[in-house]
């Protein structure tokens, strides 16, 4: 995957980091402010997180690792807010599933919902769902055109029906957004919908992120190739018979940013935000926002992320509920290594805070996380890193 270059790409200057932050130059005000809640091992906890984590009403956090666990493929854990982490279920490679990269939605009882990128009947990924320490394989994807290789997680509506997308597969190869229909009675079949398969040419190709829905059903999300300049787009699907695609921005890369691997988030008012990986001012990257007016959408660039390459942040944005934004980063920062950061609006603009910066040993290496907020704090992920090397949980408090 992209991402593995990506890391490659950041090792050179990350060895001169590494040198300076073992002399003790590392920032000393950082250590009252972040905290290691759990180093992976790679064994039964799993390791190499791939995105953040997700929380039910009591609290507990939930993630999926892509390695790892009794067989090697990855599993899915839970975690408690003292970073004791529960397996729940082990991936095997087969049938299963293997190897899930995207994160965890949870309904109302519990019940755990995810894909993964490989394993499944045809070992083009499943669509699982995990109640206790049971998982159950709603939709095996067979490769061709109903999608393949899904890196992202899934989105419900109100009638529990489950959205998301496949980066690959379809009708012309370049990925798909599909719908898993709830079984009209118990015990039937999910039954899977595709509601649009990206072509060769300007409507966007091979999709990382998941999608959002707005209160009438219409579908929103980004692909982080294709468009007018090969970029990556913003699209819409609109609800009907028919699902019809609407691009609501291509991405040029020199001043809004390129190949978005981050999904959309919308506020009270229906904008929506996101994140480029590459690309604008500042070379790392965008925070941008999707204002909506009249018929069209107004897009607007928030922030330029510092950095170089596909650096920038990965998974969604997270609002506070004062308004801030807040993401991670992959390999910018100080030691090449990524950050956690947020936006904070004020009269009309926004100021950009640092709110940590991975050395990239004990604290962590690559975080590919989106974040979520519990009593103040926030928590995600970083791929590499940690005691073991096989990544950490972490704590930010903002």
């Amino acid at each position: 995957m992209k991402r593995e270059l990506v890391s490659a790409e950041c090792t050179l200057v990350l060895t001169l980091a590494v040198i300076l932050s073992l002399t003790g130059l590392s920032p000393s005000s950082q250590a009252q402010t972040f905290k290691v809640v759990h180093n992976f091992t790679n064994g039964s906890d799993g390791g190499y997180p791939l995105s953040g984590l997700t929380m039910d009403s009591k609290g507990n956090f939930y993630g999926t690792t892509n390695s790892g666990g009794t067989y090697g493929h990855g599993l899915v854990f839970r975690m408690n807010a003292s970073g004791l982490v529960t397996p729940l279920y082990s991936f095997t490679g087969g049938k299963d599933g293997a190897a899930p990269v995207g994160g965890l939605i949870v309904d109302a009882t519990g019940a755990l919902y995810g894909t993964t990128t490989g394993g499944g009947t045809y070992n083009n990924g499943a669509i699982f769902k995990v109640m206790g320490k049971t998982e159950i394989v709603l939709y095996s994807f067979a490769g061709g055109k109903d999608g393949a290789n899904p890196e992202a997680g899934l989105a419900f509506d109100a009638a529990g029906n489950l959205y998301g997308t496949t980066s690959a597969g379809g009708a012309s190869g370049n990925g798909t957004v599909f719908r898993l229909n709830t079984p009209a009675t118990k015990g039937a079949r999910w039954t899977k919908t595709i509601l649009y398969s990206f072509g060769t040419g300007t409507d966007g190709a091979a999709p990382v992120a998941g999608v959002s829905l707005d209160p009438a059903g219409n579908v929103y999300g980004t692909t982080s190739l294709g468009g007018d300049a090969g970029n990556g787009t913003v699209f819409e699907l609109t609800k009907g018979t028919v699902w019809k695609e609407t691009i609501l921005h291509y991405f040029q890369n020199a001043e809004d940013g390129a190949t978005p691997y981050a999904g959309l988030i919308s506020d009270a008012g229906g904008n929506f935000y996101g994140a480029a990986t590459q690309g604008g001012a500042g070379g790392g990257g965008t925070i941008f926002e999707l204002t909506p007016s009249g018929t069209n959408w107004n897009f607007s660039v928030l922030y330029g992320l510092p950095g170089w390459g596909i650096s920038g942040s990965f998974r969604d944005l997270m609002f506070d509920t004062a308004g801030n934004l807040y993401g991670t980063t992959h390999c910018d920062g100080n030691y090449t290594a990524g950050t956690v950061w947020e936006l904070i609006p004020s009269a009309g603009s926004w100021t950009y805070n640092q709110l940590y910066d991975f050395t990239g040993n004990a604290d962590g290496l690559y975080s590919f996380s989106n974040l979520v907020l519990s009593q103040g704090k926030l928590y995600g992920t970083t791929k590499q890193g940690g005691k073991y090397g096989y990544g950490v949980v972490f704590e930010v408090a903002p």
